[in-house]
């Protein structure tokens, strides 16, 4: 009997270690899959970060191309405030007219959008002050009555400040 006791503690003794071991077993199990879910949310923060950054550049990819364009249309618009009065329906200024609207249409599709100045205040942020104009019939300074250079804005970026003159 004495014998069967001494098993029967021993045998407690083994589940209790067994117990133990799976005890530490299911910790470290815990352990290892929390890691994981954080190693996972972390490429999936990773992932979709990319996919951001990958957005923009995307987005902003025909950025130089725009900034290229722009001058033809400005001499376009140059070349339209030249034309003369007796020549303003004439069919060749009519063509000339498409392509500046082509132009015009093609920047629109791309999100560029021209930045309206004249009559408005001047805002620093999208306008570049190339001068002063007195003038009796405005009582505000710093609103813009003439635009040298037409700026421009691309899918909400600056890419070109709108070269204006203001009011003293």
């Amino acid at each position: 009997m004495e014998e069967d006791t001494k098993n029967k503690k021993e045998g407690i003794g083994e589940v209790e270690e067994l117990q133990k071991q799976l005890q530490e077993a299911k910790a470290k199990c815990e352990e290892y899959l929390n890691g994981w879910k954080r190693e996972r949310a972390d490429f999936l923060n990773y992932k979709k970060d990319e996919m951001e950054k990958f957005g923009q550049l995307a987005k902003y990819a025909n950025e130089e191309l725009i900034l290229k364009i722009i001058p033809i249309l400005d001499n376009i618009y140059l070349a339209e405030s030249h034309v003369p009065a007796e020549l303003k329906d004439h069919k060749w200024i009519e063509g000339f007219n498409q392509i500046k609207n082509q132009l015009s249409d093609f920047l629109s599709k791309e999100g560029v959008e021209a930045i309206e100045s004249i009559g408005r205040t001047f805002d620093p942020n999208k306008m570049e002050s190339v001068g002063e104009i007195e003038s009796p019939e405005h009582k505000l300074s710093n609103i813009v009555l003439e635009e040298v250079q037409k700026g421009y804005i691309m899918q909400g970026k600056l890419i070109r400040p709108a070269k204006v003159k203001v009011t003293k």
